[in-house]
């Protein structure tokens, strides 16, 4: 079954929030002694992801 694959449009200030929260939830585990792996990949997509100007 193929994974499904879902879109999501930030501004500036909106992606600059999420990586400050993803950063931020790491972190806090991290202090926890837990595992981070989802986290991880999580900032890697949203790193890695396209920039995509749209006219609204």
């Amino acid at each position: 079954m193929r994974e499904q694959k879902y879109h999501i449009y930030l501004n500036k200030e909106e992606y600059d929030r999420v990586i400050h929260s993803l950063i931020s939830l790491k972190n806090n585990l991290l202090a926890q002694g837990r595992y981070t792996d989802a986290v991880d990949d999580v900032l890697c997509k949203v790193l890695t992801a396209k920039k995509k100007k749209v006219k609204i």
